[in-house]
């Protein structure tokens, strides 16, 4: 009996001397678990435009960078997204301001309003067939000819301005869900030609932000079912002031996406250099 006493002393010690040397370690790596100082750059995807109120760039409570605030440890820092905000205009407009070199994590959601995707949505929703054709040609053509070099100047600019940053990417949605046939004047097929527009350009900005070294987020799948035209819709339709942008259900889907790919040990997670 008093062998197995000694015996157990002799563990809790050992347990004790154990403990020692761990809770340094964990002290130092609470240390290292700081706040992530975030800002938020882009259009009006990146702003929360469609669900009012509104404070100036037309930037609203509902976006998915005010959402983010307080997950994953992050703070929202500054929020600068603009709606109707371009590649040229993000930087001429003063969004760069927000990066330094104490920012942690950067979302970042431009290119839409490059291309014109809204003239081409407007045409196959309202015009004939040729303009449809026509106005997503056209869309396409500036997505892949246009585009690339844009996103690439901006990202880069981005990089210099926020050196130590995580950088998050984030894709559109497709606006449409062809399963339930026509919508206004547009057949399901003008419908898909637009879709696939929309793929065009999220594979057009995921290749650029994997040069920049950047995280791509795509939010394509979540919004599988929930286009404009469906009986549950995240994006609003045309007669809604916000015409096709997303719902509160839709920016809470975007929150979702960049959250997953905000996950420790996410792999292609974005530069961090620190």
């Amino acid at each position: 009996m008093k062998r197995s006493l000694r015996t157990a002393r002799s563990a809790v010690v050992a347990l004790v001397a154990a403990l020692a040397i761990v809770v340094p370690g964990a002290g130092a790596a609470s240390a290292h678990g700081s706040r992530v100082v975030y800002d938020a750059l882009g259009d009006s995807y990146a702003s929360g435009y469609g669900v009012p109120p509104y404070a100036d760039c037309g930037r609203s409570q509902s976006a998915y960078a005010v959402q983010l605030d307080g997950r994953k440890r992050v703070r929202l820092d500054d929020f600068v997204a603009c709606a109707g905000a371009t590649t040229t205009s993000l930087v001429s407009g003063g969004q760069l301001a927000a990066l330094d070199a104490d920012t942690d994590l950067v979302t970042l959601t431009i290119g839409g309003n490059d291309v014109g995707w809204s003239t081409a949505v407007t045409a196959c929703l309202g015009g004939t067939d040729a303009q449809c054709t026509g106005a997503v040609a056209a869309v396409d053509a500036r997505i892949t000819g246009q585009l690339p070099s844009l996103l690439d100047t901006v990202y880069a600019q981005v990089a210099a301005a926020a050196p130590h940053a995580r950088v998050v990417v984030t894709g559109y949605p497709r606006l449409f869900s062809t399963e339930h046939g026509p919508y206004l004047a547009a057949t399901p097929q003008e419908l898909g030609s637009l879709n696939a527009a929309a793929d065009t350009l999220d594979t057009v900005i995921a290749a650029a932000a994997t040069r920049a070294g950047f995280r791509f987020v795509d939010v394509r799948q979540r919004f599988e079912g929930h286009g404009a035209n469906s009986p549950d819709p995240w994006i609003l339709g045309p007669t809604d002031p916000g015409a096709f942008h997303p719902t509160i259900e839709g920016y809470q889907a975007y929150t979702a996406a960049v959250t997953s790919a905000l996950k420790p040990g996410k792999p292609g997670c974005g530069r961090h250099h620190r």
